[in-house]
């Protein structure tokens, strides 16, 4: 495999996974926190980086909306629940202690 091949191939995989996301909006961010330490604002945040690793614009906003494929307030309001006490004692105790 070509390292072509691969780039094309882990694009696709990572689109798979920005539309599997999209479509299942009931997973709640902080439910990924809690059990794959990354949610959607996270690969928001890494497509920013990787477009400044390669001098490309995009904003954190614009990553945002495509990563939750439409402006992320209007996600936020569509699909986002308060999380419950159980989810933020299970993400805390996921944080490593400070001393």
């Amino acid at each position: 495999m070509t390292s072509t091949q691969q780039t094309e191939l882990e694009a696709a995989a990572f689109r798979r996974l920005v539309s599997h996301l999209q479509t299942h909006t009931e997973v709640q961010n902080i439910d990924l926190m809690i059990t794959a330490d990354f949610c959607r604002n996270c690969l928001s945040k890494w497509l920013t980086a990787a477009a400044q690793e390669q001098a490309l614009e995009l904003n954190y906003e614009q990553a945002r909306e495509m990563v939750y494929g439409m402006p992320y307030g209007e996600w936020k309001d569509k699909f986002q629940t308060e999380a419950t006490p159980e989810q933020l004692a299970a993400y805390a105790a996921k944080k490593p202690q400070e001393l």
